[in-house]
């Protein structure tokens, strides 16, 4: 094992890239969340060793550059096998085939940066002991709040995500937040470092019993939650019935109207309309594959003859413009004369697959956005929620799930969250099992029902606990339905101070312990 660590190439590259790809195990579909408490003490007690080892055996490197390309290494193997599916979405197109290899490397290795600077700037300060376990937990959580906010921001595999599992560990979002508990998680995965430490058996085993401590009190507060939450939604009498769809479409360029027209009568059917009472039914994202709400009017007869009056359907499409000259990504509700009762521009627009960025110098390239159609989508700006009798429905589409700030800035009377997308872009990947670990949050975080519409994705109904009531599996067509309670209370996590309150109680106590150090 010494050859191994002696060696520059196994140390500095081989064994951290192997680390990172491993902490793919612990998210959705895999849910081994243990994996973690291995791998992040193992990186961290590598660290120290690189700073040891640094003045001796790989003295004929610059020490800093030794931690930048470590921290690079596990950055990469954490990104590349956490989201290499996104380049599924570009062999749907001759032309972006080419830029496969590109995005599978340059996309992990400038997210890895994110790890290369933390390693770097913190390293050398590190020792096996306590106080360094609070600073490196505490700056790859500042890391990944950064990752969330920066450069339009990309909160995708946070570390608090790989319990996404137990909606009764995570119930302490509600208190502390996205961040917030993605900081103690992470200290929580830090902890077994202790096993590295030159001290007794007995504060080894003290330090580890915090652990099976913190997360089984997690789990108390979080069932005692749940199980008061279930016996107050009993008693909770407004109610609205909803029906989630998912038609399970091939993901198709340049159908013509017969298609659509077909398209339209799988979902008519599948919504089984008929017999039902007041209703909403939900329609996932891109269901009508790049046409646009007016090129649809056509088939207003067939809605007509197949919804009541009482009756409404939400779903996806592309709303053109006049003014502006382009397309929104929307999300509408219409009633069965084809009216539009509300609707939602999408304002968290994917880079290259709703909009080109760059796009003057790019287009003169023959480049352009992934999905359907030439221009890139207009960017929606910051409206206020829709409102529909006694529904408050903070809308999303696609990936602005991922997004903790809608939660944050939405109505405090929101009652709902409805989320419709298109994961036929992922193909039989992990990407829309990850996709859909992040409505869970979302839902304790509003403290609402969501419902979650997603073709060739994971559509559900989820309780305001984060309880999965109802679900449709990738590839799976069919409905689900539910009266859906509508719970009015505004204990709703509404800011990232919590975050910020721990990062400066860790500092506090990180003073402490460099003074009784010293």
């Amino acid at each position: 094992m010494e050859s191994y660590l002696n060696n520059r190439f196994y140390i500095l590259f081989l064994f951290p890239f192997t680390l990172g790809a491993l902490t793919v195990f612990s998210f959705q579909p895999f849910n081994f969340s243990f994996i973690n408490f291995i791998v992040l003490p193992i990186f961290f007690y590598l660290v120290v060793y690189i700073k040891k080892k640094s003045k001796s055996t790989y003295r004929k490197k610059p020490f800093r550059s030794n931690l930048f390309f470590y921290g690079t290494a596990f950055g990469f193997g954490y990104y590349i096998s956490g989201i290499h599916w996104i380049t599924h979405s570009l062999t749907f197109d001759e032309s972006f085939k080419i830029l496969i290899p590109f995005g599978l490397i340059l996309i992990p290795l400038f997210l890895s940066l994110f790890f290369s600077l933390v390693t770097l700037v913190i390293g050398q300060f590190l020792k096996l002991n306590f106080l360094s376990i609070l600073i490196f937990s505490g700056c790859l959580a500042i890391s990944d709040y950064l990752r969330a906010k920066i450069l339009t921001g990309f909160p995708w595999n946070l570390w608090a995500y790989s319990f996404s599992w137990s909606p009764e560990i995570i119930q302490i979002l509600d208190k502390f937040g996205l961040f917030g508990l993605n900081l103690i998680i992470l200290t929580i995965f830090m902890l077994p470092s202790v096993l590295f430490f030159k001290i007794s058996i007995i504060k080894k085993f003290l330090y580890l019993s915090i652990v099976p401590l913190i997360i089984f009190s997690f789990f108390i507060y979080g069932n005692h939650s749940i199980n008061k939450n279930n016996s107050y939604l009993e008693n909770i009498s407004e109610k609205f019935n909803i029906k989630v769809i998912s038609p399970n479409f091939k993901l198709e360029y340049g159908l013509n109207v017969k298609d659509i027209e077909a398209r339209l009568n799988k979902l008519i059917k599948i919504s089984g309309a008929s017999n039902d009472p007041k209703t909403l039914y939900i329609w996932p994202e891109g269901v009508f594959s790049g046409y646009s709400f007016d090129e649809l009017k056509s088939l207003r007869k067939i809605i007509s003859n197949n919804f009541k009056n009482d009756q409404l359907i939400l779903f996806g499409v592309n709303r053109f413009n006049e003014q502006k000259k382009g397309y929104y990504n929307s999300l509408i509700i219409i009633n069965n004369k084809m009216e539009i009762i509300q609707e939602y521009k999408k304002q968290k627009l994917v880079p290259f697959g709703e909009f080109l960025p760059f796009q003057k110098i790019l287009s003169k390239l023959g480049l352009k956005k992934i999905t359907e159609g030439q221009g890139s989508f207009l960017k929606g700006k910051s409206q206020k929620n829709l409102i529909l009798d006694d529904l408050n429905i903070l809308p999303l589409i696609c990936y602005e799930i991922i997004f903790t700030k809608f939660v944050q800035k939405s109505d405090l009377n929101t009652n709902l969250i409805v989320n419709i997308s298109e994961d036929g872009w992922f193909g039989e990947s992990i990407g829309p099992y990850q996709h859909f670990s992040k409505t869970i949050f979302r839902a304790i975080e509003q403290n609402s029902f969501l419902l979650r519409s997603a073709n060739k994705g994971i559509s559900a109904i989820i309780d305001n606990k984060g309880n999965v009531i109802k679900k449709l599996n990738p590839n799976e067509a069919g409905n689900i339905e539910l009266e859906v309670p509508l719970i009015k209370n505004e204990n709703k996590n509404k800011n990232d101070l919590i975050f910020f309150a721990l990062l400066i109680t860790y500092i506090l106590i990180s003073l402490i312990l460099k003074k009784n150090e010293n």
